[in-house]
């Protein structure tokens, strides 16, 4: 191993999965600072001309479906193309839905781009996090944990450049400049991972190849159930009128819905029919725990994109030296935040498992939580202030993004590696995709809280940023409490 560590004393394979996310990130996250804006802004101002309600929906639902497709991306990964593969061709995908969206014109052209990025989005994501998991083969201590935080300083490094190129480009030069300069962000990726993917040394070339178990069931017929299901479902709540599937925000909260329901006929099944042994059974349990604190995490925390965009361009004082800054190059202190702290994080969990005093992933969860609600909490105060009459300064967001940065650090790479950890083999990507299925349901609540943003009524935004802070404080709090049973559960996993 030591002959191979020659990237932050990491297999070097690690430095081709950096950059190539790192470029993916810098259009996804630089693409999405300006989408909900872009929606928002009237067709006189060059903008799509939807109303607040309508954008969050349609933001909620393209976020999600980003995070939701990594299930059918992991999927043909392990039956179909390999990840490697997977990986190319939805760094292609991603391009082109780049450059449709670069085209000014309708707005079905413009939710054709949304799709494209959405499906490429699936292919790439969850594969790419699982070779990661890779590098490190039967290495699953803090080693591999610290691999997965330099990975995440890649994503975060990405992000901070995407947001400050494409912010600036459209909020403040022409809208479509923004989104064609997605496209070349992932085009880079592509060249970039093209070039050096020899250093992955054939990991993730192949599908992975599936033994069928003694008492392993078709999952066929559970498939075609539970679609058959899902669309009975939808029928049914839009015929006792507990949505309204002809807009945009009752489509997504039936696909909110669904994503719950389905989530957990997936994990049934698995339970049910997977043949796995009882050590397996309990260890995705734990999986299936992490997704809903994942779920809960993401829903405040990607806010940052949704009502707390809104905010910085409706609420907050952007002036600096008589210049007004874009509203999303604000969300930039995340990935700022996270470059510096990310090699201190990974250092400390090294540190820590030497001293035999590591915090397990349960104790790493609740802390992520509560942190994500501390910084609504700060949100609550800068509301109040805009409640007010006064316009919040910038600081209050910047401390918000410091908390939340905290909490993903302690959340998000360390769920990622233990979801790689506790995955039974043969369901690997499949796993990994279902972490990410969290991030979606995560996003389609945040992009559905922001649809109750009223830029103009202030005086209802206290009251939406401290349900963030209960909901989160309560979900850290019960992690705490259950974190020795969890930790039980998780086997020789750390």
């Amino acid at each position: 191993m030591s002959s191979e560590s020659t990237f932050f004393g990491h297999p070097r394979g690690l430095a081709t999965l950096f950059f190539t996310e790192m470029w993916e990130r810098f259009s996804y996250y630089g693409m999405r600072a300006i989408l909900i804006l872009f929606m928002t802004t009237e067709t006189a101002q060059q903008g799509l001309g939807l109303d607040v309600e309508t954008s969050a929906a349609v933001y909620g639902l393209y976020t999600a479906a980003v995070y939701l497709l990594s299930l059918p991306g992991g999927w043909l990964a392990d039956n179909v193309f390999g990840q490697q593969k997977s990986i190319w061709y939805g760094g292609i995908l991603i391009m082109v839905g780049h450059l449709i969206l670069a085209i000014p014109g309708s707005q079905e052209i413009f939710f054709i781009g949304l799709g494209f990025v959405a499906m490429g989005t699936g292919f790439l994501k969850p594969n790419i996090s699982s070779i990661v998991g890779d590098l490190y083969g039967d290495d699953k201590g803090a080693k591999r944990d610290a691999g997965f935080s330099i990975f995440y300083m890649g994503i975060n490094l990405g992000s901070l450049l995407g947001q400050t190129v494409v912010s600036f480009l459209g909020e403040k030069v022409d809208w479509h400049m923004g989104f064609g300069a997605a496209a070349v962000g992932m085009f880079l990726g592509l060249i970039q991972y093209k070039l050096t993917l020899g250093t992955l040394k054939g990991i993730g070339m192949k599908p992975a190849k599936r033994v069928k178990l003694p008492g392993e069931k078709s999952s066929s017929t559970f498939t075609y159930a539970l679609a058959a299901g899902a669309i009975l479902l939808i029928f049914t709540m839009q015929y006792l009128g507990m949505v309204d599937v002809t807009t945009a925000r009752g489509i997504a909260e039936s696909v909110g819905v669904l994503i719950v329901v389905v989530t957990l006929a997936y994990f049934a099944n698995i339970f049910i029919s997977g043949g796995l042994d009882m050590a397996e059974r309990k260890q995705v349990f734990v999986i299936f725990l992490l997704f809903i604190g994942a779920s809960v995490f993401w829903a405040g925390f990607e806010q940052a994109g949704s009502s707390l965009n809104l905010f910085a361009r409706d609420y907050t004082d952007r002036m600096i030296f008589g210049y007004e800054l874009p509203a999303g190059i604000l969300q930039n202190f995340n990935p700022f935040f996270i470059i510096v702290l990310s090699p201190v994080f990974g250092a400390i969990w090294i540190r820590l498992a030497a001293k035999q005093m590591n915090p397990s992933t349960p104790i790493k969860f609740g802390f992520g939580l509560i942190m994500m609600a501390v910084g609504f909490l700060v949100m609550y105060f800068a509301a109040v202030i805009v409640v007010q009459g006064t316009k919040a300064g910038m600081g209050w967001l910047i401390v918000t993004y410091l908390f939340h940065t905290t909490g993903e650090l302690t959340l998000s790479p360390v769920g990622l590696s233990a979801t790689t950890k506790l995955a039974p083999r043969k369901y690997y990507s499949q796993m990994m995709g279902i972490w990410f299925v969290a991030t979606a349901l995560g996003n389609l609540i945040a992009g559905l809280f922001a649809g109750g943003f009223d830029p103009n009524d202030a005086s209802q935004v206290p009251g939406l940023f401290m349900s963030v802070v209960l909901l989160g404080v309560g979900s850290g709090i019960m992690f705490l409490i259950f974190s020795g049973f969890m930790r039980r559960w998780m086997g020789n996993v750390r």
